[in-house]
């Protein structure tokens, strides 16, 4: 009975924690409509200032506990508000897309500052003072003080949101910002006070669990899925119902930690175990209408047989070139694009078609290269449609528990789902399973060796290379093919409004199991490539944090353009292993490139994205007849001189960038200019020139405003 209360006394305090910043999570999306996947590195930031300012620069602690919660919170309160004031507007996936950025960006901006190889730890508060006896329970006054602080916290935020008129200006902004403006109140200070509030409240839990971890930029972020678990049990809305969720987290992970068997299966279940619980709490609760969400949706290409024939085509021929310019340590790094690319090109379906938002894409991979790793094991060649398969069934069962799920709901489970990979299953050693031999990273690394196809034995690194551009150009080939089907068409039908899609007769739960079947086990295939290029790859290469970049960076190109598979691998293996070479001092801030191009898009800076923009500069570029040879010749030509070594790697680089500009800005010289038709006045409409059926309702609009 004393080991129990004593693990109690432990979950208590802990749940303390996880209340104080789950509550925090509650007010910035119960007043902002935004739920921030950031809020959790929004703490550990403050954590790391907190121990700056005490262990590194000898601040008394006092005076620092001021000068964060004071001054350093509240000021990134207030760029958390001007950065996501943009998406209010905005639908779910804009507003998932910026916090994600946000979460990405300040896990590298603290490594940047913060060395991770350097061990760092903060001293407990009231470390000197004897603790408190209660009978057989002993309290530290570290764990009084976070038990003390989560009760003043509950009892403010009730006075503050349901007893002054800032907290009903808070909880009204949201749902109708115009209205709120009309009654006197001011909905931006409203945002402006929730942001503060809740970064503030994030800050404090930082400080106060830092002194019991380690003091690590991604282990602190990501223990905000202990909070995430206790907001899901308030439903986002319930202070009240959010606390009793952080002692049931806070509790678990306590008696997990103290009666858990010990042996080398079951450590890592008292890891995963909030992961665990939040996605049964998603399964479970009910959940209302998301605050604030808009059903604004972009457009989706479709793409031509003949276009995506060619695009395929310049895929392989990209790899060709990689293959024969690059030696071999280069070739293992930038041409792990084609990898990537397949990796990136799974959200295009499953995100861009079907709106079905999933963060653990790469987590998939992971399966798919350890299914390849034991299949292929001495290269056989069927091998790869086997990790595919393997990789396949995983996304669909991922889909049948997911099928009530939809937005910032399913991005949470499939986010729970990814730390549980992270946590346990990829730590567990070899073990057996209905009879069968189950062995994943073995608590280590996996080997991977090319396949032999069609007599050849892809066993060096330039031949994985070409055979990675191929796989990735059929990959894309019949990405582009399933948007022009029957059942594309219905994906997209399903992503404008799933109950209309139910209601004309569809079946939600067969779309959503094939939508993310056919996306994991593309996923599959791009860890299995990655796997081959690489040789050996370990559980880290595939965890939630590593994927967040590449999801970001289709992002930017546009989830929605078949060619943002190739764009975001380009983008990925290449500039981001550019800069460092040429520019070392630049190397963290080229990491931090792809969350602040999200940013940017979720801002609405990029519009439909890069890929759009991309395509409409160049498609007319090789319809011109002078300058379409130019775009095409120029780049073999360039490549015939790199292979009789007449230039190097960054001339052939250059030279192909000037072709590129020089080509679009000549197709744009020779281009017709369009014919400005004269302004006709209003009265000679349909006389001078014919009448267009927008007239009516220019005229009706002219006569309201004079009126």
């Amino acid at each position: 009975m004393d080991k129990f209360l004593a693990f109690g006394i432990v979950g208590l305090s802990t749940a303390a924690i996880y209340a104080v910043i789950g509550s925090g999570l509650v007010v910035t999306y119960t007043t902002t409509g935004v739920f921030n996947f950031a809020h959790g590195a929004a703490g550990m930031m403050s954590a790391f200032v907190y121990w700056q300012l005490t262990i590194g620069w000898g601040v008394p602690v006092p005076v620092a506990v001021v000068l964060v919660l004071a001054v350093f919170a509240p000021l990134f309160g207030l760029l958390f508000a001007r950065a996501l004031a943009p998406t209010q507007g905005l639908g779910d996936a804009e507003k998932l897309v910026m916090t994600v950025a946000l979460l990405s960006g300040l896990i590298i901006v603290a490594r940047w500052i913060w060395n991770p190889n350097v061990s760092r730890t903060l001293p407990k508060f009231f470390a000197g003072v004897r603790p408190i006896h209660l009978g057989p329970v002993t309290i530290t006054w570290h764990q009084a003080l976070t038990m003390l602080v989560a009760v003043a916290v509950a009892a403010g935020l009730r006075i503050l949101l349901y007893r002054t008129r800032t907290g009903a200006e808070m909880r009204a902004t949201v749902d109708d910002r115009a209205l709120v403006g009309l009654t006197g109140a001011d909905p931006q200070r409203a945002n402006k006070v929730a942001w503060i509030l809740g970064i503030e409240l994030a800050s404090v839990g930082g400080i106060l669990i830092a002194p019991t971890v380690a003091l690590d930029a991604s282990q602190l972020s990501l223990l905000i899925v202990s909070a995430y678990t206790a907001a899901i049990f308030g439903r986002l809305s319930n202070l009240p119902m959010t606390f009793l969720g952080a002692i049931v987290v806070g509790c678990l992970e306590s008696y997990l930690a103290g009666y858990l068997p010990q042996n080398e299966y079951l450590p890592g279940l008292r890891l995963a175990a909030p992961a665990l619980l939040l996605f049964l709490a998603l399964l479970l609760f009910p959940h209302g209408r998301l605050r604030g969400r808009d059903r604004k949706l972009s457009s989706v290409p479709l793409p031509t047989v003949n276009g995506s024939l060619v695009f395929g085509a310049i895929i392989v021929v990209v790899g060709i070139m990689l293959a024969t310019m690059l030696g071999e340590a280069n070739l293992i790094t930038y041409g792990q694009m084609f990898a990537f690319a397949v990796i990136a090109l799974s959200y295009i379906p499953l995100a861009g078609f079907a709106g079905q938002i999933s963060l653990c894409q790469l987590s998939i991979a992971g399966i798919g290269a350890v299914a390849y790793s034991h299949f292929g094991a001495h290269g056989q060649w069927w091998a790869i449609f086997a990790a595919m398969a393997v990789a396949g069934v995983v996304g669909a069962l991922i889909a049948v528990p997911a099928m009530r799920l939809s937005g910032v709901y399913l991005a949470l489970a499939t986010t729970a789902f990814a730390v549980v990979l992270d946590r346990w299953i990829f730590t567990l050693p070899e073990f057996h399973l209905f009879g069968l031999k189950i062995a994943l990273f073995d608590q280590g690394s996996v080997e991977l060796v090319g396949p032999h196809l069609f007599g050849l034995n892809l066993d060096s690194t330039w031949k994985i290379t070409i055979f990675s551009s191929v796989c990735l150009a059929l990959a894309t080939f019949g990405v582009a093919m399933l948007r022009r089907s029957r059942f594309g068409r219905r994906l997209i039908a399903l992503r404008d409004s799933e109950s209309a899609y139910a209601t004309l007769g569809g079946n939600l739960l067969s779309a959503k199991v094939a939508v993310f079947a056919v996306s994991a086990a593309i996923a599959g295939l791009g860890g299995a490539l990655y796997g081959m290029q690489l040789r050996s790859v370990t559980a880290d290469q595939f965890n939630l944090v590593a994927g967040l970049p590449i999801f970001l960076i289709v992002v930017i190109g546009g989830l929605g353009a078949v060619g943002s598979g190739f764009f975001a691998g380009v983008t990925f293996a290449g500039p981001l292993n550019v800069i460092p070479v040429l520019w070392p001092s630049l190397t963290n801030l080229a990491q931090v490139l792809p969350s602040a191009g999200g940013a940017f898009f979720a801002g609405g800076a990029l519009g439909e994205g890069a890929v759009a923009g991309m395509r409409g500069s160049f498609v007319p570029v090789l319809r011109d007849k002078v300058t379409g040879p130019l775009l095409i010749g120029g780049p073999i030509v360039l490549w015939v001189l790199r292979l009789n070594d007449v230039i190097n790697g960054w001339l052939f680089t250059l030279g192909a960038l000037i072709v590129a500009v020089v080509a679009r800005y000549w197709a744009q010289a020779r281009a017709p200019k369009p014919d400005v038709e004269p302004e006709i006045p209003v009265e000679w409409w349909g006389v001078r020139r014919d009448w267009r059926a927008e007239d009516e309702e220019v005229l009706d609009r002219a006569v309201t405003a004079r009126s």
